[in-house]
């Protein structure tokens, strides 16, 4: 297993709300992940559809996988997300990170959430990047 599967799983293994979530490591690369996830019914809200806060926290999730694989513990500092689309129950919806910058110190990625290959939400989060380390 490479390291950042290795980290990915660490993270994952102890984070008791992405399970909740029913969240799906599709594809664990250094500075990417690929994470799926289905609408349930306990995600939608008083009209029906999902929750804003459920597809900001998928689109989180991948945020912290994507910038901890490179092997310093980060931690989120800013994240915004834009709503496109309206998502029901039983969509299954795909979040994909990409790294926009990185320096010591931070790191910014985009994150793209889709439904059928169509954009649905879009999310950027900046991380502050530690200097530990996860594998010693």
């Amino acid at each position: 297993m490479d390291n950042a599967n290795q980290i990915v799983s660490l993270m994952f293994d102890n984070d008791r709300f992405s399970k909740w979530l029913g969240i799906e490591k599709v594809l664990i690369e250094e500075g990417k992940a690929i994470l799926k996830m289905t609408i349930r019914e306990e995600m939608l809200n008083g009209f029906d559809i999902a929750h804003g806060g459920i597809v900001f926290s998928l689109a989180d999730s991948a945020l912290a996988f994507a910038s901890n694989s490179y092997g310093r513990k980060s931690v989120s500092i800013e994240a915004s997300t834009n709503w496109f689309q309206a998502l029901k129950l039983g969509d299954v919806i795909i979040a994909e990170s990409s790294l926009k910058s990185i320096s010591n110190k931070q790191a910014v990625f985009d994150i793209d959430i889709t439904k059928d290959s169509v954009l649905v939400a879009s999310f950027r989060g900046v991380v502050y990047r530690t200097s530990k380390e996860w594998i010693e």
